[in-house]
């Protein structure tokens, strides 16, 4: 991995889904998590605004370091160039990851 890798992580979060660019991706010292690092965001100009970006910016302003559950990770992708990260809706985009039917050490039974 060099300095100049860069990763698009796309993840759902309150029912929102969020793409953010990233130098650093890795799975972390907590287990069940991803750890994300160094977060990329693009040149703003002066004329232009691009409100969904600014957003992501004042959300994650002052942290050096996210940790995002991995069930909410949509895809990681190494791309070549960052783009605008951004912010949208999940409407029937996003499918939640299965989780288990039944607790550890019961057997489910047809009325649950």
């Amino acid at each position: 991995m060099t300095d100049a890798t860069i990763y698009r992580i796309t993840f759902v979060n309150r029912g929102e889904v969020y793409e953010i660019y990233a130098r650093r991706v890795t799975q972390g010292g907590m287990f069940g998590f991803v750890e994300v690092e160094e977060l990329l965001f693009g040149e703003r100009s002066k004329l232009l605004i691009d409100s969904s970006e600014e957003r992501l910016k004042s959300e994650f302003e002052g942290v050096r370091r996210i940790f995002i559950p991995l069930h909410s990770v949509v895809r990681i992708d190494e791309v070549d160039k960052a783009g605008r990260g951004r912010i949208s809706t999940s409407e029937g985009t996003v499918t939640s990851f299965p989780l288990p039917y039944a607790p550890p050490g019961r057997k489910p039974n047809k009325s649950d």
